[in-house]
């Protein structure tokens, strides 16, 4: 393969970031220094006790992919992930499209299901089944970026008669990653990704996800219009070049890095990190 590492980096909607001179300076020093992309993540209420501090400072998702669209030019830009089950479909699917238009095609979509009731609950939506509702929305979503006229027939939702525009600028329609490492998580990569996530994986944890989306693949089939499946980890921290070729030998395509902190400048001090030892270190693969 002749393809280069991707570098991406995770963070930007949290902790310091959320001002908005800052998180344009942050925004505009990865693009220079290399990064293919931005990436943040998605949580609309926390409880006390969730493994992340609550009353720390976070932007809602799509709100601020707008705004890092509108302070740059190039980078590529992720939502990684949406809960998808907690967001209505019909609606998310506009956001994204007027994302996808106003970022000039440079949008990338991650989805999940969640894992956090009390945030699920208070949005209205049971632990129980959101693997199914996550499926369905992600169908009605593509009949609405896709089909014309949109008819859809689901059990959370049901649509005809309605048209949505303008459509996303990529069609037909911006790159749906999947995260999760549940059985469930890996069917729904292979069957309806383009991509799939992995937080915080080292080398072996990494490669044994990346056999299970194999035997998924093998389980369930590949359909041939979505094509290879772009594989993107967030290491437990910050690698080496070695370790980085050792994530790219395994068939991973991008390293999302997140800071050890949200805090002060440790965001910082990563781009600067990442862009200096990485970025045009790491040989195609």
């Amino acid at each position: 393969m002749t393809e280069t590492l991707k570098f991406a980096l995770y963070g930007l909607h949290r902790g310091s970031s959320v001002d908005p001179q800052i998180m344009a300076r942050r925004a505009r020093a990865a693009e220079a220094a290399g990064f293919e992309a931005l990436w943040v993540g998605d949580h609309i209420a926390l409880p006390f006790d969730a493994p992340d501090p609550a009353d720390e400072p976070r932007l809602e998702t799509i709100v601020a992919l707008t705004y890092l669209a509108a302070v740059t030019s190039r980078v590529r830009l992720g939502a990684a992930v949406l809960v998808l089950p907690q967001r209505q479909p019909v609606l998310l699917a506009k956001q994204i499209a007027s994302l996808d238009v106003l970022a000039g095609g440079r949008l990338t979509v991650g989805i999940g299901v969640g894992y956090v009731e009390q945030e699920l609950s208070a949005l209205g939506v049971p632990m129980a089944g959101r693997g199914e509702r996550a499926d369905e929305y992600l169908e009605a979503m593509r009949v609405l970026w896709d089909e014309p006229p949109p008819v859809f027939d689901g059990s959370q939702v049901s649509f005809a008669g309605i048209l949505q525009r303008p459509r996303p600028v990529q069609r037909p329609h911006p790159p749906i990653v999947v995260g999760g490492e549940s059985p469930a998580a890996y069917r729904r990569a292979v069957r309806s990704g383009n991509g799939w996530y992995g937080w915080e994986l080292d080398l072996d944890k990494t490669a044994e996800a990346i056999s299970r989306l194999s035997a998924a693949a093998e389980r369930y089939g590949r359909p041939e219009n979505l094509g290879p499946l772009e594989i993107t980890i967030t290491p437990p921290g910050m690698v080496d070049v070695a370790t980085a070729r050792r994530y790219a030998e395994l068939g991973v395509h991008r390293l999302a890095f997140q800071p050890p902190t949200m805090a002060g400048n440790a965001i910082d001090e990563l781009i600067s990190e990442v862009g200096e030892t990485l970025v045009g270190k790491v040989d195609p693969y």
